[in-house]
């Protein structure tokens, strides 16, 4: 098995998590690179939407933002924005709501918005974009991101998204469909909300990490499951695919020439 790096395994696990019949709502960045990885692997007829209207969509390399040209153009439909999220959101057809972040707790709950104090952050973050619809309405809720302190916080700076709000069964009282984030994919490890209380804790820890490793990169006291798993490790189909796919983005974006 050749050598892989920990993005590389956060990308495969978070990727296998989607099947072949999921309806996935697709952020920009981790999400979509994960998501593209399922399509060209395990789930080839997975419908990839992104919220600027492509529906199907199958791009060669991965977009820069929702309105790359290349998911409308490998797209087995276009439709409003407008319809993206009345319709197929806020009407219950959006399987799995695949989320980047750049902060989250313990319940899920993410910030994209700002760091610091909100009337005068120290970072001013890229917001909400359709992440709060997508965090609230889907049915199921992924989230992908890289672990550490600044990143895993045990006190949001700002709620830009729900997830499950203070805990317990806060989500359903807020009148929330659908079940909220079910996994949280790092490169570490991957976190589960715990029955009854919802808050996040280990469930499977990547090959070489181990448990001192998660607790310092994480901002709050986790907890780990009772039976905790070790993740598989990326297959070599996977990692060829992985990285043709980003071999590919990286020359259509002018990151090196197709000669290198």
């Amino acid at each position: 098995m050749s050598a892989y790096t920990t993005n590389e395994m956060m990308t495969v696990a978070a990727a296998r998590r989607l099947t072949n019949t999921d309806v996935t709502f697709v952020g920009i960045g981790l999400p979509s690179k994960a998501a593209n990885l399922a399509r060209l692997t395990h789930a080839p007829d997975v419908t990839l939407i992104y919220e600027s209207g492509p529906i199907g969509a199958k791009p060669n390399v991965l977009p820069l933002s929702i309105g790359d040209g290349e998911l409308a153009e490998t797209a087995d439909t276009v439709v409003p924005t407008g319809e993206i999220f009345r319709y197929w959101l806020q009407g219950g057809r959006i399987d799995i709501g695949f989320l980047g972040a750049a902060q989250v707790d313990k319940f899920g709950n993410i910030n994209t918005t700002v760091i610091g104090d909100y009337n005068a952050p120290k970072v001013r973050l890229p917001g909400a974009g359709g992440a709060p619809e997508i965090a609230g309405s889907a049915k199921k809720v992924f989230i992908i991101l890289k672990q550490g302190h600044r990143t895993f916080v045990d006190k949001l700076a700002f709620i830009t998204s729900v997830g499950h709000g203070e805990g317990g069964d806060h989500r359903q009282r807020l009148g929330l469909p659908g079940a909220g984030p079910v996994a949280i994919i790092t490169d570490l490890c991957i976190m589960e909300p715990e029955e009854g209380s919802n808050e996040f804790i280990v469930t499977s820890i990547h090959p070489g990490v181990t448990r001192e490793q998660i607790i310092e990169n994480t901002g709050w006291a986790i907890r780990f499951a009772d039976v905790v798993a070790e993740t598989a490790v990326p297959e070599a189909h996977e990692l060829e695919a992985l990285r043709a796919l980003e071999e590919r983005t990286a020359i259509a974006h002018g990151q090196k020439s197709g000669d290198e």
